[in-house]
């Protein structure tokens, strides 16, 4: 076998494995690809759809269709803090006075999903056993307001006060596509952010 002959072949392998390689890093992008825009889609369903419930719970603060069983519509938040409030509302339209309470859960509490930061976000309403839903929430924050605009300190000592409330909402996937170093784990995790700004129950004004 001559010299050429052997160079052709470590040649060939050469060029076999660098394509090898690059079919690899095309398949390995197409997965991720596919994954990442599936994981987008969930993300911002999750997200919608827990802006709407949220949004739609905390117009209602207040209010009741039998409006005689809430004589005092500016004491319907019962207790408020950064990341908790309770308060009361008509959740049926039924004419019946309903309590909501809505909390984030620790994130010892979801120790068994990859991503680290996300929680329950917990609606409870009336007295019924707390179960929460993991729809990749990582913060659920709240600021508060007063008739004349200005921020109220949590937590809140007179709940008597709050006109108008900020809502933060942040969620990331519950499962994040390759990565494995530490900045890696922490980016490969796609977040969206939703916000209202100074959500004004109609029935908190009725003082």
């Amino acid at each position: 076998m001559g010299f050429s002959t052997i160079m052709d072949i470590i040649g060939s392998f050469i060029i076999g494995g660098l394509l090898f390689l690059l079919l690899w890093k095309i398949d390995d992008a197409s997965v991720a690809n596919i994954f990442n825009n599936g994981e987008e889609l969930i993300l911002q369903q999750n997200l919608a759809t827990t802006a709407m419930v949220l949004e739609n719970d905390f117009r209602k603060i207040g209010y009741c269709s039998d409006w005689n069983k809430i004589p005092a519509p500016s004491k319907a938040i019962l207790s408020a803090d950064s990341t908790s409030i309770k308060f009361l509302t008509d959740v049926d339209d039924d004419g019946n006075v309903d309590t909501i309470h809505y909390y984030l859960g620790p994130t010892s509490e979801l120790a068994s999903t990859p991503n680290p930061r996300d929680r329950f976000l917990y609606r409870v309403v009336n007295n019924e056993i707390p179960r929460g839903v993991n729809l990749g929430v990582t913060q659920f924050k709240m600021i508060y307001f007063d008739p004349l605009g200005d921020t109220l300190f949590c937590p809140i000592i007179h709940p008597t006060s709050i006109s108008s409330i900020e809502i933060n909402i942040t969620v990331e996937n519950v499962v994040g596509y390759g990565g494995s170093s530490h900045e890696e784990q922490k980016s490969k995790y796609s977040k969206a952010f939703w916000r209202q700004i100074r959500l004004a129950a109609r029935n908190l004004g009725n003082r």
